[in-house]
């Protein structure tokens, strides 16, 4: 993964038989990307009073130019409940993976309807409101580890539905999902899906007491791997962190569906799951507003508009990435350089399915120039930015910005990434 003008990409795994092997006869210990410390409890009040990010995020503004209107997105998951109040009509045909009965609408666990919703939910009888409401969902189910234990699942689930996503008419692929194993047919996936010219946001993974490992498919060069954040603008302690983490998003305290029954949304932390649902909502309104771009420009200008605090751009922090997503940066003031429509913000080189508009070319710029010398520093502080509507990621009332380490440190190790 890298910085904005990097000439590295993300590192890459060697593939092969160590793939091959841990990838299939480990995948009943593969770990989903799920909610952290859900509490038992109903939310008993309006869930979407839960939805704490909605009001600095500018949505009611933002949804007066953009609402995701004309972007479909893969959401590659349990299923998608498509009759929850919120998702009536947002749904479209979708893909079943798991070669278990059943189809991609029957969520078993009720994972993926939450992910849908957050991206795509009207918010009617009461649901969560999706950021983009005026997207669509084409649903993929995959299995979970739980199902990869007690059914007999197809093995390569996750890499036929990355392709099933790459031939459908979805721009973006939001997968809040991962396992610690690369997999050949997996990565060859990813490159097809880029190929085809989609936009792929992976969840980076919610196990940093456990050391941080590269979660796949975020970890692949030409994913997007997306950290959570809580309502101070921290990143959670649980949010993995290392070159795989590309950006960030609200994580932290979040309604969710319960279980598969579909009774009663539960409070918790969403994890880095709901992170990646929130970016590729924010991906699908910045789409909608600017509908001749390709994935590569709408990428660039999510990187280009995301918070940074004061820390200096061109820089990539190992916990957030390029910075908290911020939207409403480029809808409201039209900021952000969409660059080289057929040029990778992730790998840095020249990407085939990525076509544009000539007034879309002719609007894109080249990056800032790259700096040479590495920097390696600790430090905390506030927001440089101004109080003009713009703070920095999803700042209320100018409170400080400080991001921490797992375990409460109030440091971040900011570097820039050059090996």
């Amino acid at each position: 993964m890298t910085v904005e003008m990097s000439q590295t990409p993300k590192p890459r795994v060697p593939l092969g038989l160590r793939g091959r092997l841990l990838g299939t006869m480990a995948v009943a210990a593969a770990w989903s990307v799920g909610f952290v410390g859900a509490a038992p409890a109903a939310v008993a009040e309006d869930v979407q009073s839960k939805q704490w990010y909605l009001e600095p995020m500018h949505t009611e503004e933002m949804w007066k130019t953009a609402t995701g209107e004309g972007v479909k997105i893969a959401v590659i998951d349990t299923g998608v409940n498509s009759s929850t109040a919120s998702l009536k009509g947002q749904v479209l045909k979708g893909f079943d993976a798991t070669d278990v009965e059943g189809e991609a609408t029957d969520d078993y666990d009720g994972h993926g309807t939450t992910m849908a919703e957050l991206i795509a939910g009207t918010g009617q009888g009461g649901g969560l409101q999706g950021l983009a409401p005026g997207a669509k969902i084409i649903p993929l189910r995959v299995a979970d580890s739980d199902w990869k234990t007690k059914r007999s699942v197809n093995p390569l689930d996750t890499a036929d539905a990355i392709r099933a996503a790459a031939d459908s008419d979805a721009k973006i692929i939001s997968m809040s999902f991962g396992n610690e194993f690369m997999l050949d047919e997996e990565a060859e996936a990813v490159k097809y899906a880029q190929s085809k010219g989609k936009l792929f946001f992976a969840a980076v993974g919610n196990e940093a007491e456990k050391g941080s490992k590269p979660a796949y498919p975020a970890a692949y060069p030409e994913v997007v791997g997306v950290a959570a954040t809580d309502r101070q603008g921290k990143v959670s302690e649980y949010s993995q962190h290392g070159d795989v983490v590309d950006i960030a998003a609200p994580g932290d305290d979040l309604p969710r569906w319960c279980d598969e029954k579909f009774e009663r949304y539960c409070q918790g932390d969403g994890g880095t799951s709901a992170a990646t649902a929130i970016t590729s909502a924010s991906a699908a309104l910045i789409w909608s507003a600017h509908p001749d771009w390709t994935a590569n420009q709408v990428l660039n200008v999510l990187f280009d508009t995301a918070g940074r605090g004061d820390w200096e751009k061109g820089t990539l922090s190992n916990y957030l990435g390029h910075g908290i997503i911020r939207p409403a940066v480029n809808i409201l003031k039209g900021k952000g350089t969409p660059g080289a429509p057929d040029i990778s913000p992730l790998t840095k080189e020249k990407t085939s399915g990525s076509t544009a508009s000539p007034a879309a070319s002719a609007s894109a710029s080249s990056q800032p120039e790259k700096k040479d010398k590495a920097q390696d520093a600790s430090m905390a502080g506030s927001s440089t930015e101004k109080n003009d509507g713009s703070q920095l990621g999803l700042i209320l009332g100018g409170v400080a910005v400080v991001l921490v380490l797992g375990g409460g440190a109030f440091a971040l190790i900011r570097k820039r990434r050059t090996a």
